[in-house]
């Protein structure tokens, strides 16, 4: 068996790669682009462009494409050889800087809320440098941006980049007064942790609602769940430890950090959690590696579940977001060291995300908005849909002291001492883990938990970016030409702390008392829905932010706002034509057959013995017709709502409609089935159940 750092990135186009194939002179410009944002060379890229098709062909690759992320939130390729006519007949392998650097695929066929019409068709991707150039499926993919023909940006990646720029400049405005002058770059660095669930692909094939729409639209509680915490951490079944090795060294070839893997506490669950990098790398590599799960688990016979909500009663998967902020030099900004009271710096950036959270934390909550996550956030170990920080006890000490201008004497750290003189000593952090918070510092980082498992992290990161560098921008604004800078520092984090120190809570989020406190005690919002948080968009505050900052335009965030209510409504219309098109081709009959036979049974049984017990039979059969009738009435509501809704225009109306009207009918419907479910033998019920998908043969 080969080494891992054998065979570690040997389909990726990486700076080991670059340096063999490229000049000294050739390799050390494109550098200077990737890390200093210097403008790119003509010649460089076309000395790039060869060394890139030379690698490509070198390992097997015959055509190329410009891998890009449009705003449906998945990822686009297309596909073009590397043949080239030759004069005397046959073909040479060619590809040019132009080629590298720009690529024209129709920008009218994905979501562009608005930005371009259908006869509008012209639309451009262009090379991001940043990213390393992969080989997938004898594909040289090259990650690009995609903007129209008018450049408004139509994927994840531009905004992403711009907000990285801005919180760069900010960060290095606000470094320079603390007298840190020789940082060239600041970076957002990313960890994403992935869960999903794995199920057989047989007992999948045959649920129509997950094959639609990813989740259980039905489905009867189990006798057992998650209730014996016996699934978290606990030994990986055998199919699923080839899944994990067979995943790992397939993302290892193309340079993904795959690094911690584990089951997660809902049967069925499972985590994947890489090393750090920038957010913008981190991004690109967890597109690869949700595409990755679901490539690898089909070879296994197994399917891969991303969506936030798959299973009703246990945990729903998220993407833990871990967040935080470097220099160009190794230094992470949001490392306390031994004495943070006494570290000015990192409290100056610290306050700064507290501000910037509690600023916008409307727009963090819309950056992580779907249907999906809806179901997700506010229970089973997912963060409450009230945005709140959670700073651990020292840290809000300290922000404690500032504010009321009262000396801190410091925080004891605790010997860790286990009892048994084999074990070794060890001292406790500083904070705990708070698995309730929506934003947690967990040492050096921020933790934003809130992202689902089948989104892109782009958005989180790119409105956590660009409400940083804002709050950023004013500190630096106020100190740039202080007169006494410790004195004014000190002044402008109390003014800081007291106005933003609502949002720090580091107690039980999903306590009751805590919503009641947030929201009625505290001014903090519980948006609760998608329908609730998108409208931020666009509100007056937000196109400021974005506009001042250069990361969207106002027409941007109107298209984003329209393509996310549009995705939304139609998310729940197919849910609910899948429940339909369910029960009366699947429930209905099935029921129904059940119901005709326990009536047979009770008849003869009548006709045989005139006194006998038939309970039993009549008991569940009046049960059964009488769920079935539910079932019935509902799916005839359903339908008729739908009827409504397609007369309707998507946007905000169209939304909310689906939520109040479509979604309770919905609700009924299942309640209904699997009421009838739970009493149905086995051989009659026309689908795999939960115990069969989360305790099957896996």
């Amino acid at each position: 068996m080969k080494n891992i750092s054998e065979y570690f990135g040997t389909n990726l186009f990486d700076g080991r790669v670059m340096r063999e194939k490229l000049s000294p002179e050739i390799f050390r410009s494109l550098q200077e682009t990737i890390n200093e944002g210097k403008d790119l060379d003509v010649n460089v890229a076309n000395a790039v462009a060869a060394a890139m098709r030379d690698w490509a062909v070198e390992n097997g690759a015959t055509h190329y494409t410009h891998w890009f992320q449009p705003l449906n939130g998945f990822t686009a390729e297309k596909h073009d050889s590397f043949i080239t006519p030759a004069p005397e007949g046959g073909v040479i392998m060619e590809f040019s800087g132009k080629e590298l650097i720009k690529g024209e695929p129709d920008a009218s066929s994905f979501p562009s809320g608005g930005l371009r019409a259908t006869f509008e068709a012209r639309g451009y991707t262009a090379w991001d440098p940043t990213s390393y150039a992969f080989i997938k499926d004898k594909t040289l993919c090259i990650p690009t941006a995609f903007c129209s023909y008018g450049g408004h940006a139509l994927d994840k990646k531009t905004p992403l980049l711009r907000s990285m720029q801005a919180i760069d400049l900010q960060a290095r405005r606000v470094l320079a007064l603390f007298g840190v002058t020789d940082v060239k770059k600041v970076t957002t660095a990313v960890g994403a942790e992935q869960e999903y669930f794995l199920i057989d692909k047989q007992d999948y094939l045959r649920r129509e609602d997950l094959i639609c729409t990813g989740r259980t639209l039905f489905g009867a509680e189990p006798p057992k769940g998650q209730q014996m915490d016996d699934h978290y951490f606990g030994v990986i079944k055998p199919r699923v430890l080839e899944f994990m090795q067979d995943l790992d060294e397939e993302l290892w070839k193309l340079g993904v950090y795959a690094k911690t893997e584990h089951n997660e506490v809902a049967p069925g669950q499972h985590e994947l959690a890489p090393i750090y990098t920038t957010a913008n790398i981190s991004t690109d590599q967890n597109q690869i590696m949700m595409e990755m799960m679901k490539k690898v688990a089909d070879r296994h016979d197994l399917v891969c579940l991303l969506h936030e909500k798959p299973f009703e009663g246990v945990n729903g998967s998220g993407k833990h977001n871990n967040w935080s902020l470097s220099t160009d030099q190794g230094m992470n900004l949001l490392k306390p060291g031994r004495t943070p009271y006494e570290n000015a710096q990192f409290l100056t950036f610290l306050v700064a995300i507290i501000a910037a959270v509690d600023e916008y934390a409307d727009l963090l909550r819309a950056s992580v908005a779907s249907a999906g996550n809806d179901h997700r956030l506010g229970g089973s170990e997912a963060p409450p849909a009230v945005i709140s920080v959670y700073l651990g006890e020292e840290l809000t000490e300290i922000l404690d002291a500032i504010e009321s201008d009262t000396p801190y004497s410091g925080m004891t750290r605790t010997v860790m001492k286990l009892g048994v003189s084999s074990l070794p000593e060890f001292t406790k952090d500083a904070t705990d883990r708070n698995r309730t918070s929506p934003f947690a510092f967990t040492g050096n980082k921020f933790e934003f938990r809130m992202v689902g498992s089948s989104d892109s992290i782009a958005d989180a990161n790119t409105f956590l970016n660009t409400a940083v560098a804002e709050e950023l921008r004013k500190i630096a604004d106020l100190l740039e030409h202080s007169d006494d800078f410790d004195a004014d520092l000190h002044e402008m984090l109390k003014g800081l702390i007291r106005r933003h120190r609502r949002i720090i809570f580091n107690g039980n989020g999903y306590d009751d008392n805590w919503k009641e406190e947030a929201v009625t005690k505290r001014g903090l919002r519980d948006l609760r829905t998608t329908p609730d948080c998108i409208p931020a968009l666009t509100t007056f505050k937000s196109i400021d932010l974005f506009s001042t900052h250069r990361v969207l335009s106002e027409d941007e965030l109107r298209s984003r706002e329209e393509i996310a209510l549009e995705n939304y409504t139609k998310t729940i219309a197919i849910e609910a034509r899948t429940m339909i098109d369910m029960a009366n081709k699947l429930i209905l009959p099935a029921v129904s057959a059940y119901t005709a036979e326990l009536c047979t049974s009770l008849t003869v049984k009548l006709s045989a013995v005139s006194d006998i017990d038939c309970d039993y039979e009549r008991s569940v059969a009046r049960k059964l017709a009488a769920a079935n009738g539910e079932i019935h009435r509902n799916t005839y509501e359903l339908k008729k709502n739908l009827k409504k809704l397609s007369c309707m225009e998507y946007g905000l109306g169209s939304a909310e409609y689906v939520r109040d009207s479509v979604i309770p009918v919905m609700e009924n419907l299942r309640k209904a089935a699997d009421e009838a479910e739970s009493i149905t033998a086995k051989d009659y019920w026309p689908f795999p159940t939960y115990a069969d998908l989360l305790f099957g043969e896996i």
